[in-house]
């Protein structure tokens, strides 16, 4: 009987082999998706380009549907044999996950507040406790749990389910939030009862952000243009009233800039903020006189960058006015002219000040100094001496956590590294002593000594020294086997600090290193790095990350077989360039939700944030502009070559790139592309530029982009 069921089972695993090597054949022999071309002139500048593929942005049109499902079913067949790889996968990505887990509570307005997860369900709970008199013996004493928002009854029914940050009423009686259902971040703003219970009828379509007023019954609300999705006019809106008799407070009528409004941390105060990619402008009222005409702060001028708060009889401005790195300045609440500013902080050419966080005592630098962040105290007493947080790591990420209080010692921040995992800390500024409230735990263990990071150099074709930040796990011998994902973005100043990601010890339990490009177009070096990496200096940002591949493959830590890059929105664009550039390098690559139609894009004004970033790519209206980004432009680029194995990701209803732009590059790479590599475009049909909503579901496609990788080399399990 045993034999006869050994032999049984062997049969059986026989079939199972020989049914997935047919599998794979089939796979192998399916033909890829081609999109219809429908040639389509476009001309500017006396020059003209031919676009086959221009129709493929008409959202409604049956066939443009039709063909990303078949590039969908052409995508689940290719990568059909690694779906098992794929679920385990995801199963010990979420494995690592603590499913039963709980924030940090942060004090407000004689509440605590803070969000829970429940085992097994996407979403998060909401919840507050009252604060009230401290027991006998001085221990905290809190009232009973006030669920605010159960997100996963919420969410029943729907596939996407996304929610802006709420607000409560200043008597804690009523909760705003934003809610998105489709992916397009275009929210409805409700209100609901926290006392009753009761989810009012007032429902704000395409709002854009909000603020309460201090009488507890007014709201100012961003309101979205409903094509172009810019935030552009801001309401004034009494619960209980009929929104669409909502007055108008304000309309940015500068295409350029967009418009959102907010309280600040004093709750003295509510600004509308108009922005553009290199101008601000502030208007403000009192928060206690909300029927009262808003006031110009300081009128926009170009090339002038500021923000505001708000403290006492002085207000704070952080500004880059005869500053490259920002200062800060501060100046009566009656007198904010220029010639009424006094200097707090002043302008360094080698440190770049990027936030404050005020307090009683004490004021918060957010300083970046060779591009790691750092945390300056500085006591407003000028006999106490001011110090540095001491993080004691080579690469890492500190940032100021939730502050709401003014009349506190303690600073709350975060902090994580490469191998850190995110921690939570309570810093008494007057002691130096730190408390560590939570560090995110892994499931099943994780030792940090495991693994090591380092910072390293790359240099670029002009002499610019590149940061790198990587991680792997110790052991690793540098002989230029290992596998190695290098990731970059490089776009609007954003810094990509190194950050812990239990996600991402699927890639290094593995062997993988993990590498970061601090490439030009971010601010990681200071203000200079994003501006040696925009406009007509954009091409910067591919040639650095080039550099930094090289540099890799150079200090053999792995070799042209074996790396591979990521990139998403604009470092999809990133990507885009790279494998035009450099397409030998790579062995693969995944570019999610790819900028990479940038002209079309970028001539169409009717695109979200098309007219905003001007700035930032330039007008291609403009001749030198126009032809600048025509020389780099991914799609525009494509050629009769060969190509990296190529994995690119949209979503359908993506708002900040649209999905036709990496369904172009997609028909008109396999169109012209010379080679036999994987070209893989996947579409989620449910989901906009995040992807998918819920603290699970979401790890289906990093399973997937990682069964990608592993693929091409060979990794099975």
């Amino acid at each position: 009987m045993k034999a006869q069921t050994l032999k049984f089972a062997s049969i059986l695993a026989f079939s199972f082999v020989l049914c997935t090597v047919s599998l794979n054949i089939q796979a192998q022999k399916m033909q890829a998706p081609t999109a219809t071309k429908k040639p389509k002139e476009l001309t500017i500048h006396s020059h003209t380009r031919i676009d086959d593929y221009f129709w493929l942005r008409e959202r409604d049109n049956p066939e443009v549907i039709e063909y990303l499902k078949a590039e969908n079913e052409y995508t689940d067949a290719m990568m059909a044999h690694t779906k098992t790889l794929q679920e385990k996968l995801f199963g010990e990505i979420i494995g690592r996950i603590k499913q039963t887990d709980m924030s940090v509570p942060y004090r407000y307005n004689q509440y605590s507040y803070y969000s829970r997860f429940e085992e097994g369900h996407e979403y998060p709970i909401y919840c507050r406790k009252k604060v009230l008199l401290p027991l006998e013996d001085g221990t905290e004493n809190l009232g009973d749990e006030e669920i605010m928002l159960n997100v996963n009854e919420m969410a029943k029914g729907y596939n996407f389910y996304s929610l802006s940050p709420y607000g409560v009423s200043d008597n804690n009686r009523f909760l705003a939030f934003g809610l998105d259902t489709v992916g397009r971040r275009k929210y409805t703003l409700h209100f609901k009862d926290l006392e009753t219970g009761e989810l009012l009828k007032d429902a704000i379509p395409d709002v854009e952000g909000f603020a309460w007023a201090a009488d507890n019954k007014i709201v100012f609300y961003g309101k979205k243009d409903p094509e172009t999705l810019r935030s552009f006019q801001i309401y004034r809106h009494q619960i209980g009233t009929p929104f669409e008799k909502d007055p108008l407070i304000y309309e940015e009528k500068d295409e350029t800039f967009s418009c959102s409004v907010f309280r600040t941390k004093s709750r003295k105060y509510i600004f509308i903020a108009s922005n553009s990619t290199l101008s601000d402008e502030y208007r403000f009222i009192s928060a206690d006189q909300p029927q009262s005409e808003f006031k110009i702060f300081l009128p926009r001028e170009k090339e002038h960058e500021y923000a505001v708060d708000h403290f006492e009889d002085q207000f704070y401005i952080l500004s880059n006015w005869q500053a490259k790195n920002f200062r800060l300045l501060q100046t009566p609440i009656d007198k904010t002219d220029k010639s009424s500013w006094k200097e707090l902080i002043p302008h360094r050419n080698d440190v770049l000040l990027e936030g404050i966080e005020i307090f009683k005592d004490f004021l918060v630098l957010e300083e970046r100094i060779q591009g790691l962040t750092n945390l300056r105290i500085k006591p407003w007493n000028t006999k106490q001496k001011e110090h540095y947080l001491d993080f004691g790591e080579a690469a890492y990420l500190a940032y100021t956590s939730v502050n709401p209080e003014f009349d506190t010692q303690i600073l709350r921040y975060g902090y994580t590294s490469l191998t850190t995992p995110n921690s939570t800390y309570d810093y008494d500024m007057l002691t130096h002593t730190k408390t560590l409230l939570k560090q995110q735990e892994v499931v099943g263990g994780y030792n940090p000594d495991d693994y090591f990071t380092e910072r390293l150099f790359a240099t670029a074709s002009d002499g610019a020294r590149v940061p790198i930040s990587l991680v792997y796990k110790k052991g690793l011998k540098k002989d230029s086997s290992n596998p190695l994902l290098l990731y970059g973005y490089g776009s609007y100043g954003a810094s990509l600090d190194p950050y812990f990601s239990s996600v991402r010890l699927s890639l290094l339990n593995r062997g993988f290193v993990f590498a970061i490009a601090h490439i030009r177009g971010g601010e990681e070096m200071g203000r200079h790095w994003y501006e040696d990496g925009k406009m007509f200096k954009k091409k910067n940002t591919f040639t650095d990350f080039i550099a930094c591949a090289d540099f890799l493959i150079q200090e053999k830590f792995t070799n042209s077989t074996k790396i591979f890059a990521e990139g998403g929105s604009a470092g999809g664009l990133l990507m885009g360039a790279v494998v035009n550039l450099r397409p030998e390098l790579f062995k693969g690559v995944i570019a999610a939700v790819p900028f990479v139609d940038v002209i079309n894009t970028m001539l169409d004004e009717t695109i979200p944030l098309t007219t905003s970033e001007y700035d930032e790519w330039g007008n291609p209206h403009i001749k030198e502009q126009y032809e600048y980004m025509l020389s780099y432009s991914p799609y525009d680029n494509v050629e009769k070559k060969n190509y990296p194995n190529l994995l690119v990701t949209t979503g359908l209803h993506d708002s900040q790139v649209q999905y036709w732009e990496p369904a172009k590059w997609v028909a008109k790479l396999r169109e012209l592309k010379t080679d036999q590599n994987m070209l893989l475009l996947k579409t989620d049909m449910e989901a906009g530029h995040g992807g998918k909503t819920g603290r699970f579901k979401q790890y289906s496609d990093t399973a997937f982009e990682y069964a990608f990788l592993f693929n091409l080399i060979g990794i099975k399990e």
